[in-house]
């Protein structure tokens, strides 16, 4: 096993941050069970945030960044996971307090793997990532509150983005009419490549927000938040869901009560940084099995480790369509 490996590192010099690509030991490594191999890793909203220093995503310096790694296990002192297992880890700090998927080692928890399902390799893995995983716990959720094909259209917004694109696809695989919100009309062939059946102008959701809009959609996927997602609560229909699983519109939600006590609609927020093992494996297996992978293909770019100083700013200014897998190992 070689000592020295490439790492993407954030230090900080008073209050500015930098971001540089460096030699590491593994003696730099942070304490965990077990020892990862890294292969892929991949680039969300929350890396972009990250990199450019925007938000104090990085909470504890110096820190690799990148809430996301897949690869193959080098040392393992949890007897659940052996040497050449393959590996998954979304969330759990990686990338904020803990070092994260933008190194050639990770050494993390046992308790923080999910075993990768036999079909699905390590760049599949990070071309679903934190966003693709999270798109569908929305599914499983808008499923668990009832909102079937057969009750009516789904919503989803910020629709070219890792979370939606994903999202649709699935939805579009179960059946669902997908309705894709977006402010990228030239993207529209492409949502509807991915199985959208209308694509609605993110306009229709930006104005004043009433308190109850015309019933529009059984349920929704929201990425955005804040007006987005209040006038998109305002037009579900009656005994609908929304599941929402983002904030790039804003941390606000200027809604009121009457879609909650006047149509029975509900919000169902969807963590994926600390969601219980239990759920997490069940989305990865469902994700095995419903998500269609010439359309993950289709909508996965693959850069290096170096070039993901250049993407983070696109990511956060909504320039990047669908997922960017990071090659590492």
């Amino acid at each position: 096993m070689a000592d020295k490996f490439r790492a993407l590192l954030a230090t900080k010099d008073g209050d500015r941050q930098n971001v540089s690509v460096t030699e590491l030991t593994e003696g730099d490594l942070m304490d965990g069970e077990v020892t990862v191999a890294v292969e892929h890793s991949t680039v969300n909203y929350k890396d972009g945030l990250a990199i450019t220093g925007k938000v104090p995503i990085i909470r504890k310096f110096p820190l690799i960044p990148g809430v996301d790694l897949a690869g193959r296990v080098l040392l393992s002192e949890d007897p659940r996971f052996q040497a050449g297992g393959r590996v998954v880890v979304n969330g759990y700090g990686l990338g904020e307090v803990h070092h994260g998927g933008y190194a050639e080692r990770a050494r993390v928890k046992g308790d923080w793997l999910i075993k990768l399902p036999k079909t699905i390799s390590t760049s599949q893995a990070m071309a679903i990532g934190t966003a693709g995983y999270t798109a569908m716990l929305c599914v499983l959720t808008l499923e668990k509150a009832g909102v079937t094909p057969d009750r009516g259209v789904v919503l989803v917004t910020g629709a070219a983005g890792g979370v939606g694109s994903v999202a649709i696809a699935l939805l579009a695989k179960l059946g669902f009419a997908v309705h894709a919100v977006t402010g990228r009309p030239q993207e529209a062939d492409f949502l509807r490549g991915l199985g959208a059946t209308e694509i609605v102008e993110r306009k229709e959701l930006a104005g004043p927000v009433r308190p109850l809009a015309k019933e529009r959609w059984a349920g929704g996927i929201d990425a955005v938040g804040s007006t987005t997602l209040a006038n998109l609560l305002s037009m579900i229909r009656y005994g609908g869901a929304v599941a929402a699983c983002g904030l790039a519109g804003g941390m606000d939600l200027p809604t009121s009560v009457a879609p909650f006590i006047l149509r029975g609609v509900c919000l169902h927020g969807i963590d994926s940084v600390m969601c219980p093992l239990d759920r997490r494996r069940e989305a990865w297996k469902r994700l095995e099995s419903d998500l269609d992978r010439q359309k993950l293909a289709m909508i996965t770019r693959e850069i290096g480790l170096a070039d993901v100083f250049g993407v983070a700013p696109d990511i956060l200014a909504g320039q990047v369509r669908g997922r960017i897998v990071v090659k590492i190992g």
